[in-house]
């Protein structure tokens, strides 16, 4: 093998006096370190990024030629990406070009990483997101209920637009009678903020207006931009009246949709939840209507059942025969409480006309009926007592001697007899 040649001015290499492979691959990394670092824009189509690992792998594409460079960075730096890096996306990518000699391949190290375009409208956007979301803008709780049937609605569109033309034709189909107050502003565009805030606020003052209606047809991110201005979704949480927001298509969703009352995917759509249908609600009311009469016909048959039972009852159906009843009772009671007291009478007075006998029959005056007389004298007291004994007066005594028929007086004279 030759020896390894010294000089790096030109080449100097010879079929019989080759460079070795580490030669080449020497100033090859030479050529490449005295580049430096530099910016390079490209797409991302594939990251490797695996846990445990401090190192992420990109593959870095040039979308208008088939040439791709693999990309090294930091996890640390991967991870500080917001939104998340993800395949397709296109980036700014600050690195150091680095030629491995082991391998022969080329690598670039990036120190940062930048979204572009695209990409960089959609990571303002996300982080405006995490921001309004994180004070609470985006909360269901904040959310107005929309009027069932609004007496007028404010639409916020593009003059002679299609989203116009589906919200008005919809909703007139579904109730003809609705009231719109319409503004025209640009929907896209440096103009479109001021002038959507300066309608926004003439409708929340207005107060024949219930609910405000923002609609603009599909575009691109850059043409729904608007929608996802800082100062439009502040003014939307703040305003009075209830916002409907019908922004795009299906897949569009601007930050908008987050903050407004009521998020419709298209214009269409708006038109079919902010006023109803006259006729389903026709419908409904006959149905209502038919119902409320079955179930009164029911309540009336139930009550007319309950009162032919009561009715049928014994103390409805003869309600004076309990009383007579009652009032029989009462009667039979009362005469035999008269026959009881009666016979009781009866009782009583023949045991008072027994013992009248009894006691007339032992009285004195039966006695003295027969003949006898009470003899009665005065005491030393001056009382009158009844003489027992001739012991008891003497000679020329006053005496009182009562007969059947009276009393009459009498004095003791002569000596007293005895009793035979």
């Amino acid at each position: 093998m030759s020896a390894e040649p010294t000089s790096a001015a030109g080449p100097s290499t010879t079929a019989e006096n080759p460079w070795p492979v580490r030669t080449v691959a020497r100033k090859v990394g030479e050529w490449i370190n005295r580049l430096g670092a530099v910016w390079v824009e490209g797409q991302v189509t594939q990251i490797s990024a695996r846990q445990g690992t401090n190192t992420a792998f990109l593959t870095l594409r040039d979308p208008s030629a088939d040439v791709s460079m693999s990309v090294t960075c930091p996890m640390g730096l991967l991870r500080t990406i917001e939104p998340p890096l993800r395949e397709g996306a296109s980036v700014v990518v600050h690195a150091k070009p680095t030629f491995f000699m082991n391998r022969g391949s080329l690598s670039l190290r990036a120190n940062e990483i930048r979204a572009v375009g695209i990409g960089e409208l959609l990571a303002r956007i996300e982080r405006l997101r995490r921001l309004l979301a994180a004070e609470g803008l985006f909360a269901p709780e904040r959310k107005r209920k929309i009027p069932f049937l609004p007496k007028g609605i404010g639409l916020i569109t593009g003059r002679a637009s299609a989203a116009e033309r589906d919200v008005l034709v919809n909703a007139q189909a579904r109730w003809p009678h609705v009231a719109f107050k319409v503004i025209n502003t640009a929907v896209q565009g440096s103009l479109a903020v001021p002038q959507i805030l300066q309608a926004l606020s003439k409708l929340d003052r207005d107060p024949d207006v219930d609910v405000i209606v923002i609609a603009r047809g599909g575009g691109s991110v850059e043409d729904l931009l608007p929608f996802s201005d800082e100062a439009l979704c502040r003014a939307v949480s703040a305003a009075g009246t209830p916002v409907v927001s019908a922004i795009g298509h299906e897949p569009d969703t601007p930050l908008l949709d987050h903050v407004a009352d009521l998020r419709c995917s298209t214009p269409t759509d708006a038109s079919k939840r902010i006023v109803p249908d006259v006729r389903e609600e026709t419908q409904r009311v006959h149905q209502m209507r038919d119902r409320g009469r079955r179930a009164l016909h029911g309540w009336v048959d139930t009550q007319v059942r309950l009162l032919n039972q009561m009715r049928s009852r014994p103390v409805l159906a003869d309600p004076l025969g309990p009383i007579q009843r009652r009032s029989d009772d009462v009667e039979i009671h009362r005469e035999r409480g008269r026959r009881a007291m009666l016979t009781l009478l009866a009782k009583d007075q023949a045991e008072i006309a027994s013992a009248r006998a009894r006691l007339t029959a032992l009285g004195p005056a039966a006695t003295l009926e027969r003949g006898y007389a009470v003899v009665q004298y005065t005491d030393s007291e001056g009382n009158l007592q009844v003489l027992r004994s001739v012991s008891e007066v003497v000679d020329g005594a006053k005496l009182r001697v009562r007969v059947v028929d009276g009393a009459l007086g009498a004095v003791v004279s002569g000596e007293p007899e005895e009793g035979r």
